[in-house]
């Protein structure tokens, strides 16, 4: 049996798309940066919660979120998984 993905999305997400998704797969357990309590947060602290929460995140930001992720799995720390979307 195959666990379901289940999703962060960074607060640069386009809203647009997002709302596209779930119009598409209105099941999908997604949750926004904002609703939990971490506007604002560093890229850290964004993966650190993410991966206790066993999300994967999706963001737009390659520039840094991919550095800090790249860091993580460097480290050994858990990663459930980052989606860079352009």
């Amino acid at each position: 049996m195959t666990t379901p993905l289940r999703f962060l999305v960074d607060e640069d997400f386009d809203n647009d798309i997002l709302r596209g998704v779930l119009r598409k797969v209105p099941g999908l357990d997604i949750v926004r940066v904002q609703d939990v309590g971490l506007s604002g947060a560093k890229d850290p602290e964004v993966l650190e919660w993410a991966a206790q929460a066993g999300r994967v995140l999706l963001t737009h930001d390659v520039s840094t979120m991919t550095t800090h992720a790249g860091a993580r799995v460097n480290s050994g720390s858990a990663m459930p998984g980052v989606f860079t979307v352009s």
